[in-house]
């Protein structure tokens, strides 16, 4: 259950209460996913959903009850050994901070787990303390820091590299 709570512009509070389902992102609901990237990101997420009909990666989303996914992320199960590695996290920004980033955290675990593994593990970038904040809250313990990388698509098409720097953390389940 998904409750939102309006108080922006001096508006009355208003509280709104949906239920929401974690499932298995799928290539038809990427046309809904625009929120979560550039056509390039996209692009990249439905590569990743080819990995997922092959079982190397789980690609989950959070969906509404007319079953629109509102957030979005993947467990990625070859980069550690025993652990799956959370990425790709994204949630609707006009729904951040509803629980829908938690939801779907939970659901990346659960996946985790019947698998047989114990351990999660992700990436945070270092100057998104709000996330890491979330991770922490949850559970997730820092052991190091690492750079990454990755093309990012700007507003005129140009495709550019963002490197960044950051915290390792994990979580044993």
């Amino acid at each position: 259950m998904l409750t939102a709570v309006n108080t922006a512009h001096g508006s009355a509070d208003a509280t709104i209460a949906v239920s929401v389902g974690v499932r298995d992102l799928s290539p038809g609901d990427l046309p809904a996913c625009t929120w979560a990237g550039s056509a390039t990101h996209l692009r990249h997420v439905e590569a990743e959903l080819a990995r997922a009909a092959a079982g190397e990666v789980d690609y989950l989303a959070v969906c509404t009850p007319m079953d629109v996914p509102v957030a979005i992320g993947g467990v990625d199960y070859a980069v550690f050994e025993n652990a799956g590695t959370l990425w790709q996290l994204a949630v609707l920004p006009a729904l951040q901070s509803c629980g829908l980033g938690t939801l779907l955290i939970r659901g990346a675990e659960e996946r985790i787990r019947g698998r047989g593994l114990r351990r999660a593990e992700l990436a945070v970038e270092e100057d998104n303390p709000r996330a890491r904040a979330l991770y922490e809250r949850l559970g997730y313990v820092a052991y190091g820091r690492a750079p990454d990388g990755w093309d990012v698509e700007g507003p005129d098409g140009a495709i550019r590299r963002h490197e960044t720097m950051c915290v390792l953390l994990r979580k044993d389940l």
